[in-house]
């Protein structure tokens, strides 16, 4: 019989790089896919909760901002408001994102906006909440998130060589029947190799993508340059807006907010507005689409002075910057193409858990094999 060749120096790091980071940090990986596939169906999941609070009946006059504020404030001295949510469909209730400055828990609050009366607390965004900083930093602070990036780089190291390994040195029927497809009837090993090999490049292009994005929001440079890359600015949209005045009275957000969706972009679904840090602002500013937990579908921004009620036209690089953190984010949620990106993202997250399974399972398949003593043979 014809001798294997020996595989090229190149073909063994490939293989060195593929197996053996990927091995030390087998267990993050898979907690960190596992983690951020939880959050994909987030949005959904919450409006599943929040059932009949989602609607009222509707009525001609709404309240106002500061009436939003006093009943949280009644309703539990403790509660910030973070962001407000706004539907044009007048049977929406507003969504507003609280958290608990004593228990330190995040709430999502529905409230009828014609009456101001709570809907319902739901603490379904806490679950979602404590997933994403797992996901993010393993709820270990900035170490965690070393861990997490130092893993994250290293499975977008496994996809590049992993690509490489899966490459085929001729392309023939039998090549591409073993490298597109799964013999689901075969024995437990070949079964396992396909689910690595073949489901591990199908989920490539979003897995790179899921990397990359990560990379980007954690890195706040590499954010900065994608921004300039995109022609954005990379000062913050707050830079140049004006400052809060004491001496002068504000108007109402909700009325802003609701006229935003009625003129500014009829055809959008809701606008949120981000309002922890509403006493130092001179301005009010409104994300129109569909607000999601991270991202926002289909955005534009819209921003007002506060105080005269006046559209402040906005430099279009700042208006790039948001614009492009936000698709950055999109990706990584999977808030790219409604449903269809989402569950393209939550396939991808599934595939990608299972690849530290299939590839230990392939690592110590092969490690027991060469353990093996041959047999003595009889002469």
């Amino acid at each position: 019989m014809a001798k294997k060749k020996n595989k090229s120096k190149f073909q063994k790091v490939v293989a060195w790089l593929h197996l053996w980071p990927s091995l030390v940090s087998g267990i993050i990986v898979l907690f960190v896919c596992l983690t951020g596939t939880i959050i994909v169906y987030s949005d959904e999941i919450m409006d599943l909760s929040a059932g009949s609070s989602l609607y009222v009946t509707p009525q001609e006059n709404r309240i106002t901002h500061d009436e939003i504020f006093d009943n949280i404030e009644d309703l539990n001295p403790n509660y910030r408001i973070s962001e407000l949510v706004f539907f044009k469909d007048p049977a929406r209730s507003i969504r507003l994102r609280v958290f608990d400055i004593k228990e330190k828990s995040l709430v999502m609050i529905y409230m009828n906006p014609y009456t101001g009366s709570v809907l319902k607390i739901d603490s379904t965004v806490y679950f979602f909440f404590v997933v994403a900083h797992l996901h993010a930093e393993l709820l270990a602070g900035p170490i965690g998130g070393w861990i997490v990036i130092i893993s994250t780089i290293i499975f977008l190291i496994g996809c590049i060589t992993g690509l490489v390994l899966w490459w085929p040195k001729k392309w023939t029927k039998t090549t591409r029947q073993a490298s597109f497809k799964i013999k689901w009837r075969a024995r437990f090993k070949r079964l396992n190799y396909d689910l690595h090999n073949v489901l591990g490049f199908y989920a490539l292009p979003s897995s790179i993508i899921l990397s990359i994005t990560g990379l980007i929001i954690f890195f706040h440079p590499l954010m900065d340059f994608t921004v300039k890359l995109s022609g954005g600015d990379t000062e913050k949209l707050e830079t140049f807006l004006p400052k809060a005045d004491s001496t002068l009275v504000a108007k109402d957000l909700v009325s802003l907010a609701y006229k935003t969706l009625e003129n500014e972009y009829p055809e959008k679904e809701a606008v949120n507005s981000w309002v922890f840090n509403l006493d130092k602002a001179g301005s009010y500013t409104f994300n129109s689409g569909k607000p999601g937990l991270k991202s926002i579908e289909n955005l534009d921004v819209t921003v007002y002075n506060k105080y005269t009620g006046e559209k402040i036209e906005m430099q279009k690089p700042l208006i790039i910057k948001t614009k492009t953190e936000n698709i950055v984010w999109q990706l990584h949620m999977g808030q790219w193409w409604g449903q269809i990106g989402k569950l393209i993202t939550f396939l991808t997250g599934v595939i990608a858990t299972s690849l530290s399974v299939t590839g230990f399972l392939i690592w110590w398949g092969r490690r027991k094999n060469k353990n093996k003593k041959p047999k003595a043979s009889l002469t």
